[in-house]
């Protein structure tokens, strides 16, 4: 699979990039992110997806792995193409997304084009499950739920968000613990300090 591209900018237009290469060429349709950190730059890089259908392969571009682990995270919800995946990281960046599901807030997801509130609500339900049932193996092979401090439901919400960009809950739990004592009182001050502290 190609996982990341970088070489000189050939084009820029409507959200694709023509990145060159060794002298070969790759279209490339990007988020928003990755877009706008090309446009009008001599050279690129990219964080990519490769999809592989019957009628032909198409590249997805990512700004950073986390924004491309986001992706994949949204493109495993039943219904949610690689077009809409890149439209929702077009529409709102990482941490507004984890902030959406932490607190189940349709109306933000929904804000991006062409995504229905079932599947708003479809994204939220199961990337929720699948943060919240993360396990980790433990000695003699038994899974288990790690051990971890007591949290509040708002502290809960916050650590489910941060789970849901590719951290482990324990780093969740501190980072989020961590914002509050620096003052962080909502959740989307919670998130973006824990955020900024990771």
């Amino acid at each position: 699979m190609i996982g990341y591209i970088k070489g000189k900018v050939m084009y820029a237009s409507e959200g694709t990039v023509l990145l060159e290469n060794n002298g070969v060429g790759y279209e490339i349709a990007c988020s928003g992110a990755a877009y706008a950190k090309m446009l009008g730059a001599a050279e690129g890089e990219a964080y990519t997806y490769l999809q592989v259908r019957e009628d032909g392969l198409s590249l997805f571009g990512f700004e950073s792995p986390e924004e491309k682990n986001m992706f994949l995270k949204l493109i495993s919800v039943s219904g949610v193409g690689p077009k809409m995946g890149i439209t929702v990281l077009s529409s709102m960046n990482i941490n507004d997304i984890a902030v959406a599901i932490a607190t189940s807030d349709v109306k933000r997801l929904t804000a991006a084009k062409g995504l229905g509130k079932k599947t708003a609500e479809r994204i939220i339900l199961e990337l929720r499950e699948k943060v919240s049932a993360e396990q980790v193996p433990a000695q003699g092979g038994k899974v288990t739920e790690p051990a971890a401090e007591k949290v509040t439901d708002k502290e809960e919400d916050a650590v489910v968000g941060l789970m849901s960009l590719g951290y482990t809950r324990a780093e969740s739990v501190r980072a989020v613990k961590r914002a509050e004592e620096g003052g962080a009182v909502t959740m989307e001050e919670i998130i973006m300090s824990a955020l900024r502290n990771m």
